[in-house]
């Protein structure tokens, strides 16, 4: 009962953010999720409804401790989007804390050279 209970509170956290936060096709939003084992990130055109690059821990099986792999993945997200021709996006926390992993996510893809 308590996941269940949290999972709904985030949602409803993510949905407050989403209220403010619409990604475009000049400046797509950068959307991140957090699992107790990895963390995924999307860039995403919320006029279109298409994903247009997405990163996860998982996927490119990066190794270290959970903070470095989420750095790891906000630079391996930041590469493939100046590939794409995106150079700024709209940070997307997704009702998660702007802290930890999800910190490590954004200043790992600034380092790569998004701007947000």
């Amino acid at each position: 009962m308590a996941v269940r209970k949290a999972r709904e509170l985030r949602l409803r956290r993510h949905s407050r953010v989403r209220r403010k936060v619409e990604g475009t096709t000049i400046r797509p939003r950068l959307s991140v999720f957090r699992s107790s084992a990895h963390i995924y990130a999307q860039v995403i055109d919320d006029v279109t409804g298409n994903t247009l690059l997405s990163a996860s821990s998982k996927a490119d099986k990066l190794t270290g401790t959970k903070s470095e792999q989420a750095a790891k993945v906000g630079e391996l997200i930041a590469s493939k989007a100046k590939t794409a021709g995106i150079t700024t996006v709209v940070f997307d926390r997704g009702g998660f804390r702007y802290h930890g992993r999800v910190q490590a996510l954004a200043d790992g893809a600034r380092k790569g050279g998004l701007e947000f």
